[in-house]
């Protein structure tokens, strides 16, 4: 489970990202995280990660106060979270196959394991045919499955996506949130940061929305983005 206890961020020039959020998420949720830009979506995901800290209030991970979680420790605990970015965030000097391999190789992994599980998930996000190729030689939509599937090697339980689909048209949008259920649906827990309403509204899951930093909405399932 995640929880938030009243977490407040505020910057040196006296901005106010996140104002006294309280929140929790279930093992297995899929939850969209919705708000203009500048509402608090990314700050909120960057503190999963311990790339922001709260200024005040708790971040706490299956019982784990992240408060604890000592610098040395930090690549440990981003193992265990999927980060997929707008911007895609991929290596373009290796190819696919090396893109998601890399993150093993820097874990240690044994080399026969590597194939194995980079071959498997990029047969997951359907890339099995290009995992020859560059990010330069692939679509967008590709280049964006291409992250899930780094994402996923490390079987996270928790999957966060900031604005995955910011980028790319509304075909591959839908494609990208395909792949989430799916992943979701296997019992990983999703965290969709977008101001995308269509999309949300189509997924009909869980929705929370912020505004200038505030929790103002909570909905069930079924939940709607609501402007």
């Amino acid at each position: 489970m995640i929880t938030f206890k009243k977490v407040t961020k505020k910057y040196k020039d006296d901005f106010t990202a996140l104002d006294d959020v309280s929140l929790e998420i279930k093992d297995g949720e899929f939850v969209s995280l919705v708000g203009a830009a500048g509402a608090g979506k990314s700050t909120l995901i960057k503190m999963l990660i311990k790339e922001e800290v709260p200024s005040s209030g708790q971040v706490i991970i299956d019982g784990m106060d992240l408060a604890d979680v000592a610098n040395r420790e930090i690549p440990f605990l981003r193992r265990k979270i999927g980060t997929i970015f707008q911007d895609f965030k991929l290596l373009d000097s290796k190819t696919a196959f090396e893109n998601v391999a890399f993150a093993l190789e820097v874990s240690g992994v044994h080399e026969e394991e590597i194939k194995e599980d980079t071959t498997q998930v990029l047969a997951i996000v359907g890339l099995s045919d290009k995992h020859r190729n560059f990010p330069k030689e692939m679509s967008g939509g590709e280049k964006q499955r291409l992250a899930i599937a780094r994402a996923l090697i490390h079987r996270p339980k928790i999957i966060l996506a900031d604005e995955p689909t910011g980028n790319l048209d509304m075909v591959n949008s839908y494609e990208v949130i395909k792949l989430l259920w799916k992943i979701n649906e296997i019992g990983t827990t999703v965290i969709l940061a977008t101001h995308n309403r269509e999309i949300v509204n189509t997924i009909g899951r869980r929705v929370v929305t912020l505004e200038q930093g505030k929790l103002v909405r909570d909905q069930a399932e079924g939940g709607k983005y609501i402007i």
